[in-house]
């Protein structure tokens, strides 16, 4: 697809426009506060992970999965290995988020095969994906470690829905059945990995902590999906496999909670006994009517220190000293600005991914009609969720392209005008050249340079020395002449045909033309090439 620089521009004001008028919507628009609360029963962490029996509360393993007090080793780093484990009870709440935070180590660069999260409507058994059973009704997340399509897009992290009816695609990696999925490095990391799913009003995001770092709020979006039907109870599990090549696929933390709308979090909780309520509600007025009398006894016993408090937040402040609640504003504002810039850059993501869509449709309708072909059927959907174009024109493109022809367009011009320079020069030495033939130039004078005048010189030079050798020549030849007088009398000239004074000076005078022509000529390539630098 060819784009012309002033469209180019045209169009990258537009996406400028549209992305600022979507940021100044999000950031007026209100963010929906998430109510959470902790699953215990759908939760495991250390210390004491698993019982002295070996079990793990709530949970049930199976396969070559070992538990610990610290974590729960679903493979070990040998060959052939599958393991998993699986929440012993179904969910009661329809939304939820799930951290876990794990390790993928091996003592190879390449690993095998991978871990997966799952959420089903049934436990899986031992099988092919992923150490788990094929055609499973539910949300698989994959951490695929092992390169099977040999397209070198591995460690990659995919997300997958099933109805039951599927056979999870080993050859290409699920590449063809996914949601989507994000290229992410997990083995071999200095921290553990954390990843976080969460299911909220049929919206999947997946986040991803790069193991980088300690820092438990580095995380950064993988996956975004919309329109996802997961059902409504069903059990969380994990499973792991390795092949030819293994790895220790360990997990330390698996987090669980229910979320809930502020709407649905005033309604009452069915799933909490009345009775057992009543008995935690007389607990905490109990607890609180302790406080209260602690609070009067310290008061009384300390009158000087006694402060006009009525909120009970600001009772903890009192035991602080200055440099402490300084320090405690300066926190409290630096946290306040993180989780600005993390909800910032949160709704930077959803709306750069929405602009690729954009410029993803932009693309083929560009392509459609520079081709004139016929519109292709729209792309295929996998769990109500459309998956993302393979040909894609992102905005980075598209401005490398601009720039590129930007560069070009200034070396074309930059040639064009060297080229007229040299047209010019070449006709001008052409019209001296053609105006120098057929006419006799001045040999000396003003108009001649100091190297032509030394020339000169030198062959002047040379000719009065010829002179002078032919006079001495011709002085010695009668002296020998007059020796030999008595024998022979005097020696005349040989009979032969001489060259005149005439001839002799025409080719000396051809001579010197031809080597002023020659240093005349050598002189003006010489002026030509210091021209062109």
């Amino acid at each position: 697809m060819a784009w012309a620089p002033e469209g180019g521009v045209r169009l990258n004001l537009k996406v400028l426009i549209i992305t600022a008028t979507l940021v100044a919507i999000c950031g007026q628009s209100p963010q929906v506060k998430v109510h959470k609360r902790f699953e215990y029963k759908y939760t495991f962490k250390p210390p004491y992970l698993a019982q002295k029996d070996g079990s793990v509360p709530f949970f049930e393993y199976s396969g070559n999965a070992i538990a610990s007090e610290e974590m729960v080793r679903i493979t070990p780093s040998l060959r052939s290995q599958k393991g998993m484990i699986w929440s012993k009870e179904m969910t009661n709440f329809d939304w939820w988020e799930v951290e876990i935070t794990f390790r993928v180590t091996g003592r190879g660069r390449i690993g095998a095969d991978g871990l997966a999260f799952w959420y089903t409507a049934a436990k899986g058994l031992e099988g092919p994906v992923y150490g788990s059973s094929d055609q499973w009704i539910g949300l698989g997340v994959f951490f695929d470690s092992f390169d099977n399509d040999n397209k070198h897009n591995n460690p990659y992290i995919s997300a997958m829905v099933n109805d039951g009816s599927k056979n999870y695609d080993h050859q290409n990696d699920g590449s063809t059945q996914q949601l989507a999925g994000c290229l992410r490095d997990f083995r071999n990391k200095p921290f553990p990995v954390k990843a976080r799913v969460e299911y909220f009003h049929n919206i999947l995001t997946v986040y991803i902590h790069n193991g980088m770092s300690n820092n438990d709020k580095d995380f950064e979006m993988c996956i975004r999906a919309e329109n996802v039907v997961l059902p409504k109870n069903g059990y969380f599990g994990l499973s792991a496999a390795t092949g030819g090549l293994a790895d220790d696929h360990d997990v330390l933390r698996f987090v669980t909670h229910s979320l809930r709308s502020p709407e649905m979090a005033q309604l009452p909780d069915n799933t909490v006994d009345a009775a057992e309520n009543k008995k935690i509600e007389a607990e905490f007025a109990e607890y609180q009517q302790k406080l209260k009398t602690q609070k009067e006894d310290w008061a009384k016993e300390h009158p000087d220190q006694v402060k006009d408090v009525k909120d009970d937040d600001v009772w903890a402040d009192l035991f602080m000293d200055d440099s402490t609640k300084e320090l405690k504003q300066i926190f409290e504002g630096q946290s306040a600005m993180a989780e600005t810039v993390k909800a910032l850059h949160n709704k930077m993501d959803q709306i750069l991914g929405r602009q690729e869509q954009a410029l993803s449709l932009l693309t083929q309708v560009q392509n459609q009609r520079v081709g004139g072909g016929s519109v292709p059927p729209p792309p295929a959907q996998v769990g109500g969720q459309q998956l993302p174009p393979l040909d894609t024109i992102r905005r980075d493109e598209v401005n490398a392209v601009l720039a590129n022809q930007r560069e070009l367009v200034s070396a074309a011009r930059d040639i064009k005008n060297f080229v007229a320079d040299v047209h010019n020069k070449v006709t001008s030495i052409q019209q001296n050249q053609g105006r120098g033939q057929g006419s006799v130039q001045q040999v000396s004078g003003p108009g001649v340079n100091a190297d032509m005048q030394n020339m000169i010189a030198e062959i002047r030079d040379s000719l009065n020395h010829v002179k002078r050798d032919m006079t001495n020549g011709y002085a010695r030849m009668q002296q020998q002449a007059g020796a030999a007088g008595g024998k022979g009398g005097p020696t005349s000239c040989p009979d032969v045909s001489c060259s005149s004074t005439t001839m002799v000076a025409l080719l000396l005078g051809g001579q010197l033309i031809i080597i002023i022509a020659f240093l005349m000529y050598k002189d003006n390539k010489e002026n030509q090439a210091k021209k062109f630098y």
